[in-house]
């Protein structure tokens, strides 16, 4: 009931039913918001992931105007591949490695920053030389350690010096240690991100926790594996899933140090593949590649939305 100029009240609009027009117009506003979102992802991800597998199971594509159907025989090719298996290795071994290193790197350097032994002062100096690494680009992190790991470079003259080597080591050259050098620039590249997500956990856990563990007489090991770690365990599991997906993704660092070799033993998935479309043009192989490492890339992503849905 409403109110009308001569005092008397009038009965109020009744609302508009839930099947009648205006309703459902209502109801696709939301709709509207989204809908720019919706296309830009249906443009930019769905339609180039449609026409990879399409091309996938095509031979002959982009370099021939007819094109034939060939089933799963690009599959079959790529992964009896020699060199897609070695790259799958090195990739394994790659992202494995890299991913327990930022882990123990981020962690030690983190409790490192959050202790109270440290000074205002010191920290900072710290913070600052620590994230050094996070402040450069894939090219110019490239760029720095070929020079330092070139066989006349710092690295060989600082071992040398000390009695550690007799002659230059070519680290980016050598098939049996390549692998471990691409890692260890991947590796001191990454921490920093780790080293900022756990230091941002450590000082979210309360004090109470270490109080009340002191209280009860438990050493510094017991602390940190009854208390830091389990506190620290969501941050733990998501950081190292996604770091797993972003370097399996990693192509820039390997493709400017190494390009893959010596004798592919710094092959990764992200080259082989980048090598079959660009420089085989073998692009029905490539997209068959690049379908396989996306399945994979789609099993981590799983165990992340997963892990995330848990917490």
């Amino acid at each position: 009931m409403t109110m009308t100029a001569s005092g008397t009240t009038a009965p109020a609009r009744p609302a508009a039913p839930a099947g009648s027009r205006p309703h459902r117009l209502r109801s696709l506003i939301p709709y509207g918001y989204l809908s720019p979102t919706v296309l830009l992802l249906f443009v930019l991800m769905v339609i180039p992931i449609v026409m990879v597998i399409s091309y996938s199971l095509r031979d002959n594509v982009i370099v021939q105007e007819n094109s034939v159907f060939a089933g799963f025989a690009n599959y079959t090719k790529v992964l009896t591949d020699p060199d897609f298996l070695a790259a799958l290795k090195n990739t394994a071994v790659f992202i494995s490695v890299s991913t327990a290193a930022h882990l123990v790197l981020g962690l030690t350097f983190a409790m490192m920053l959050n202790t109270k032994l440290l000074g205002g002062v010191a920290k900072a100096v710290f913070r600052i030389v620590y994230i050094l690494p996070w402040l450069f680009t894939i090219a110019v992190i490239a760029v720095i350690w070929r020079l330092l790991l070139d066989p006349s470079g710092v690295v060989n003259y600082v071992l040398n010096s000390l009695g550690l080597i007799q002659q230059g080591v070519n680290w980016f050259g050598d098939p049996d240690i390549a692998l471990w050098a691409v890692t260890f620039v991947n590796v001191w590249s990454g921490y920093p991100f780790f080293m900022i997500s756990l230091l941002a956990g450590l000082q979210g856990i309360p004090n109470d926790l270490y109080e009340a563990a002191a209280v009860d007489g438990t050493t510094w090991f017991q602390r940190f594996r009854h208390v830091t770690l389990p506190q620290l365990r969501p941050v733990i599991i998501s950081m190292a899933v996604l770091d797993l997906i972003w370097t399996s993704q990693q192509f820039a660092l390997i493709w400017m140090t190494t390009g893959g070799g010596p004798l592919n033993a710094t092959e990764m998935l992200s080259t082989f593949t980048y090598k079959q479309a660009f420089s085989e043009y073998e692009f029905a192989t490539a997209s068959a590649a690049a379908v396989i490492v996306l399945l994979l890339t789609m099993i981590l992503a799983f165990f992340y939305v997963r892990q995330q849905r848990e917490r």
